[in-house]
């Protein structure tokens, strides 16, 4: 199965979109919801194109460089969005975030 290569970037994928639709609720929670709108929405997107490009890579489709690349970008804002917050739901997401595109940059370098 030529998916099977992608096997660690697809798991850091689902992982980080875990951590984000978690992180994006948990915020919701915050007493001052306004202040993190901006990590909700990047949280938000992140989810979206990670589940994207876990689907893809799954897949073993002809786009999923270009998708792994654009999800590491957007796991790159993400990250660094939620580091900005002391919350330990957004000091997770971060560490998601970064693996995540880590793994994306490396297949999409590999593919």
């Amino acid at each position: 199965m030529p998916h099977q290569q992608f096997k660690s970037c697809i798991k850091a994928c689902y992982e980080c979109a875990e951590a984000c639709n978690h992180c994006a609720a948990a915020c919701l929670q915050e007493q001052d919801v306004k202040m993190m709108a901006r990590c909700i929405a990047l949280d938000i997107d992140c989810a979206q194109i990670c589940e994207l490009a876990a689907a893809v890579m799954s897949r073993a489709s002809e786009s999923s460089e270009m998708v792994c690349r654009a999800c590491a970008e957007i796991c790159e804002m993400c990250g660094q969005e939620c580091a900005r917050h002391q919350m330990e739901h957004c000091q997770q997401c971060a560490q998601a975030c970064k693996r995540c595109a880590d793994e994306c940059r490396k297949m999409a370098a590999t593919a």
